[in-house]
């Protein structure tokens, strides 16, 4: 398999210009990046040492690294630009069009697309994260009235990132609700008697058994919890428990937090609250 080095070169955190980059990188399956982040490149100096360690990889490599820039700074911006890699300017592509469009000039301002510019939208982006480490993991079932969605699934599914990641970038309130062996095999059904006052809310995810088992494993190998079979028994019952209580749900074995979300918030018809 090809390797290439890509470089994530920011002004601020590198967070915006790695989640585009890393969708565009993603369209290449046969190709294993190799990932450098740079953030923080807010003066002509840190430009110039991006700018020679990409240069010197190229020599290494034989291969122009890829650079996915979102410098601001017209200066940092033609030192990298310089740098002898493959640049990718995310502003130089779409900012002229935007200009054209609005017939207006941008102002550039180093960070400014992560300052709290709308204090409303950060406070409710608080909230829910709050809100959320309140009810994770079924620590209490207390105000789940006040929930958007409620995600159950099996142990190391992962309902807990999931939720968080709904919290911080769309200010949703999520809790999400532990299934167990037991709550199957209980006379009481308790696991429908807790959640069926909820039922509009809830959202289940699965998985297959063979990665549950090697997650499971990770974390405590060789017991109960993790052999293969009792992995088997828990996906089967939790999927039989989804169908018979119509509960929608997704397989998450091969896709991302990021989608996992978006299906969550697609099925449920949730709204963002946070730009």
């Amino acid at each position: 398999m090809e390797i290439r080095t890509v470089f994530y070169v920011s002004d601020n955190t590198a967070v915006s210009v790695h989640n585009m980059g890393q969708s565009l990188l993603t369209q290449f399956q046969s190709v294993n990046f190799r990932q450098v982040f740079r953030p923080f490149i807010d003066n002509t100096r840190r430009a110039h040492e991006v700018a020679e360690e990409v240069g010197q990889i190229a020599k290494v490599e034989g291969a122009k690294p890829i650079v996915f820039s979102s410098l601001v700074n017209e200066e940092t911006r033609r030192i990298v630009l310089q740098s002898g890699g493959l640049v990718f300017d995310i502003y130089d592509a779409f900012l002229q069009k935007i200009e054209g469009a609005l017939s207006l000039n941008s102002t550039p301002s180093i960070g400014r697309s992560h300052r709290i510019i709308d204090e409303a939208s950060y406070d409710v982006r608080i909230n829910a994260v709050n809100y959320t480490l309140a009810h994770d993991d079924g620590i209490t079932t207390k105000n789940y009235d006040k929930a958007d969605v409620i995600i159950t699934g099996l142990s190391r599914t992962g309902k807990t990132p999931t939720c968080v990641y709904l919290a911080i970038q769309f200010g949703i309130y999520a809790a999400n609700y532990p299934m167990t062996e037991d709550d199957f095999f209980s006379a009481d059904k308790n696991l429908s008697l807790m959640l069926s006052p909820y039922h509009s809310k809830l959202f289940g995810l699965s998985i297959d058994a063979d990665r549950l088992h090697a997650i499971r494993h990770a974390r405590r190998p060789n017991s109960r919890y993790s052999s293969l079979k009792q992995c088997q028994l828990e996906v089967r019952m939790a999927e039989d428990f989804f169908n018979s209580e119509r509960i929608p749900y997704v397989n998450i074995t091969k896709i991302s937090v990021e989608e996992i979300a978006a299906n969550i918030m697609h099925e449920k018809k949730l709204q963002r609250r946070v730009g």
